[in-house]
């Protein structure tokens, strides 16, 4: 049965794989830092506003950006992470994300029914070093 974190980060990224990253105020907490680690744009912001900011970091790289959850790790009884397969174009060089199969990640901290904190990674492999847990690469070489 799924947890209650769980079930909130599903939820999320049921909107996010439609493209739809307006949805915050719902699930996010009023004081949410929101930091990418990773990429183009690394940086950290704070708030409602904040969360705005740093995505339309992310957003304006690609054009008809969606995020399509590839798995969910519950971690601990206040972290979700999430792999996920990047949809969309690159918006100066015209590449297909998805031809890529380049997974991304992102860590959701919950507490109560809202999310703390998400730390983003754009390569999903560093996220999985980072957080200290084994890729299916390194699964299938042992």
């Amino acid at each position: 049965m799924a947890s209650a974190n769980l079930d909130l980060v599903r939820s999320i990224f049921a909107a996010f794989e439609h493209g739809d990253f307006t949805r915050a105020p719902e699930w996010a907490h009023p004081d949410i830092e929101y930091v990418i680690v990773d990429g183009p744009s690394p940086g950290r912001w704070t708030g409602l506003l904040g969360l705005a900011e740093g995505t339309y970091n992310v957003l304006r790289a690609g054009e008809d950006l969606r995020l399509e959850a590839d798995e969910y790790h519950e971690l601990d009884d206040e972290r979700v992470l999430v792999l996920t397969l990047v949809r969309g174009r690159g918006r100066a060089s015209g590449l297909d994300f998805a031809k890529l199969r380049a997974r991304s990640a992102q860590l959701f901290h919950v507490r109560g029914d809202k999310v703390t904190r998400v730390v983003v990674w754009i390569d999903g492999e560093r996220a999985l070093a980072d957080l200290g847990l084994a890729s299916e690469d390194d699964a299938a070489r042992s």
